[in-house]
């Protein structure tokens, strides 16, 4: 859990001609716009809305308005909130906040973004909103134990790490963005009975897993299959050559990872792809990554459910229904392995737009493809029966 953090100064923003802040530069990296600005409402203000299963909560203004925001807190008070939970006056903060991530923010970036709060962000006189959370569950004072419980004391100047990578620093620098300020678990790390996260770091093989949120699957990020040029486009753009994001991992990159500086993204490219996830993705003796199959669910979301959808009901008339389509149901696989293997196009006809599905023949290998497979030929009441890893590797060869 503990790590050495680069000592980092002003940073700039190579994807921009004007130079940011590190403290701005750190809120972007921290994502804190998407939570505590309202569709429409002043930034930082607060306002947007939460749900819980205990009722809805707002995110409050932080804004340096003395009425309404932070205006009147310390550096000390600013800090106990953001790495504990604990507010000026006392009462504890609602972990829908990840400050249980926040906590092993370095002190220069917790100083940074407090500078950034009080000096640059406009202060704006907009009250906070009463959370709609029943008055027997609203109690603060459980969430006392509940922090004694969960949250760790990560400071990240005391962390190691347990590592075969050979560049150490890049290691260590994409782990503190991961692990930290970039709080990627708290979608893509399961949640436990208390709703807290089953792990903070990569030393569980819990961590990064995969979670169910607001109606999405976040994949687990554990065994990605792709290059780290294509990672880094997806963070930066959105998109990539084969893939591209949709959820509520769009307003992540909208408001947050398009904005990072290609020295961090390739950190955290470096650390999602490389880092010894107990034998998840081993390194081999040559210094090569070997990575064991991902599972189909995740592949599905990973590549398909942006155009076929989670149900797989695709779109009419633009995305093809995976849904008692003969394709998939057929006795042989062959043409189902062929669409996924090397793409395909729907025709070109007069006032209708073509669907062209990418090609994966370089992106997953034969495992992950016997896996995806299997899932569209299982699920959603398709029922066929599932196909071998032989299957695949009979077309491939046939296609050499």
């Amino acid at each position: 859990m503990k790590q050495t953090l680069l000592a980092i100064g002003c940073i700039l923003y190579t994807g921009h001609a004007a130079a940011i802040s590190a403290g701005e530069y750190m809120a972007k990296v921290s994502d804190c716009v998407a939570c505590h600005t309202a569709e429409g409402g002043k930034p930082m203000a607060g306002g947007k809305v939460f749900a819980t299963p205990l009722g809805n909560i707002y995110a409050t203004n932080i804004t340096p308005d003395k009425t309404s925001g932070i205006g009147q807190y310390s550096y000390e008070d600013f800090e106990k909130a953001v790495r504990q939970g604990i507010a000026k006056d006392g009462h504890p903060l609602y972990p829908a906040m990840p400050y249980p991530s926040y906590a092993r923010m370095s002190d220069k970036d917790i100083h940074d973004l407090y500078d950034y709060f009080m000096k640059e962000v406009p202060a704006a006189d907009v009250k906070n909103k009463e959370n709609d959370i029943p008055w027997l569950l609203s109690a603060r004072w459980p969430l006392h134990i509940w922090n004694w419980l969960y949250v760790e004391d990560a400071h990240p100047d005391n962390r190691s790490l347990k590592t075969t990578a050979q560049d150490k620093e890049l290691l260590a620098r994409g782990a503190y963005l991961v692990e930290g300020p970039g709080h990627c678990g708290a979608c893509h790390t399961p949640r436990g009975v208390s709703m807290q996260e089953k792990a903070y770091d990569g030393n569980s093989d819990i961590y990064l897993s995969g979670a169910t949120i607001d109606g999405w699957y976040a994949p687990s990020l554990r065994n990605i299959s792709m290059s780290s040029e294509e990672l880094k486009d997806l963070l930066q753009m959105g998109r990539s050559q084969h893939g591209a994001i949709s959820g509520p991992m769009s307003e992540v990159v909208t408001q947050s990872t398009q904005y990072l500086t290609d020295g961090d993204l390739e950190a955290i490219s470096f650390y999602l792809l490389n880092f010894n996830h107990k034998n998840s993705t081993p390194v081999a003796k040559d210094g090569s990554i070997s990575y064991s199959p991902t599972d189909g669910k995740t592949l599905y979301s990973m590549y398909c459910s942006t155009c076929h959808g989670d149900d797989g009901k695709g779109k009419d008339f633009t995305v093809p229904s995976l849904v008692n389509n003969s394709i998939v149901m057929a006795k042989d696989p062959a043409s189902l392995i062929s669409v996924i293997y090397q793409g395909a196009q729907t025709p070109q006809t007069k006032g209708n737009i073509s669907f062209r599905m990418p090609a994966y023949k370089d992106s997953m290998s034969a495992d992950e493809i016997t896996n995806v497979v299997n899932y569209v030929r299982g699920n959603w009441g398709n029922g066929a029966p599932p196909m071998s890893k032989d299957d695949v590797t009979k077309y491939k060869k046939a296609q050499q």
